[in-house]
């Protein structure tokens, strides 16, 4: 791969990608059908593909991806209805443990999987063990918003449906850092998610994680905004959103279903007569640009973050559009050393002021 260009970043070694065939509502070929169209903008990137080989052996065939792509027999799939606890005892068959053992080995850079999202939470962390400095790690997603990128970074999504001000602290710093590298932005601004923005509001625990995340913004390399409200998700005033695992998955799942919602609606009102029927045909361009730029499957993948190695949960109704993008994230995070900056950003929280930061600089600009 030498020469070769992501996110702009020139790679000398190949990077290889682990993936995950299993586990996803739309089965193996849907998986394959996102290497193909990911291929097709890294045509360099190599792959670990998890799964049984029988199963997987006439996909990569039919695709004609042999040259990218090394199967790895898994016999076992963890199932969406599967316990956490029960796939750790007894998933070590399965395709995600094999996933996740591949980055664990030194084989791949990131993992990829459409599958479980709480067994593969369970399993990374029993894998990869937790980075220095992370008591929780945090599942970050991208918010669409009126921000030039197009989108904010929000966390905890679900990972751990509790945090206690130093973890919250510790996400600041992740997030920023994950915005940093997948954004663009060389100074985040950080806002901590309230019931309102003034000073007074919200709980003990978060006034103290406001205080502690404002004294670190100098060293942590970010701009703390202090208290977001929930009508700044979608706005341009924070570039990272700060939240528990708990209040984070429900406005996860809030905002996915009240864009259902409203898309039924605009289908209802655009067919509900004939003069309705040619007002959808005349804004059919806007209708298209608009469904385009929040279509979902642009920018699947949540990024675990706070484990030593990089996992990217992709949805686990993705087809192929969304599973490529899940990929062209993984290739993006993996050429840029996301994992070693992550793990010199949370060194923050616990080393002393601006040595810490120069050292994490220097870990960010040398790439």
């Amino acid at each position: 791969m030498s020469g070769a260009l992501i996110s702009g970043v020139p790679v000398s070694a190949p990077l290889v990608l682990s993936i995950d065939a299993m586990g996803g509502d739309r089965g193996p070929a849907a998986v394959l059908d996102g290497i193909a169209l990911a291929r097709r903008k890294y045509p360099d990137l190599k792959f670990l593909v998890h799964g049984p080989e029988a199963e997987l052996a006439p996909l990569v065939k039919a695709r004609k991806l042999k040259s990218c792509v090394t199967i790895r027999h898994a016999t076992g799939v963890v199932t969406m209805h599967d316990k956490p606890a029960a796939v750790m005892r007894g998933g070590k068959d399965t395709s995600m443990w094999s996933t996740i053992d591949a980055v664990r080995d030194g084989a791949a850079q990131v993992a990829v999987s459409c599958g479980n999202t709480g067994a593969l939470m369970a399993v990374s962390m029993l894998r990869l063990r937790k980075v220095p400095g992370v008591n929780r790690p945090a599942i970050a997603s991208f918010w669409p918003c009126k921000n030039p990128s197009g989108f904010n970074v929000m966390l905890d999504m679900g990972a751990d449906v509790k945090a206690e001000a130093r973890d919250l602290l510790t996400y600041a710093l992740m997030g920023s850092s994950y915005a940093r590298n997948a954004l663009g932005l060389e100074r985040p601004r950080v806002g901590l998610l309230n019931v309102g923005t003034e000073e007074h509001k919200g709980h003990a625990e978060l006034k103290t994680a406001a205080e502690m995340i404002g004294a670190m913004q100098e060293p942590g390399g970010y701009d703390f905004v202090g208290f977001v409200e929930g009508t700044d998700l979608p706005g341009s005033r924070v570039d990272v959103i700060v939240t528990d695992g708990f209040t984070g998955n429900i406005a996860l799942k809030t905002g996915e279903g009240t864009a259902k919602f409203a898309g039924e609606l605009m289908r209802e009102a655009f067919t509900s007569s004939l003069l309705a029927k040619v007002g959808a045909l005349l804004a059919s361009g806007a209708l298209k640009r608009l469904k385009a730029k929040i279509d979902p499957r642009r920018v699947n993948g949540g990024v675990f973050l706070g484990l030593n190695g990089t996992v990217i949960k992709s949805h686990g109704g993705a087809d192929g559009t969304g599973v490529a993008a899940a990929i062209d994230l993984a290739a993006r995070l993996a050429g840029l050393g996301f994992a070693e900056r992550l793990a010199a950003r949370v060194a923050l929280a616990s080393a002393n002021g601006q040595d810490a930061a120069s050292v994490e600089a220097g870990v960010e600009n040398s790439k």
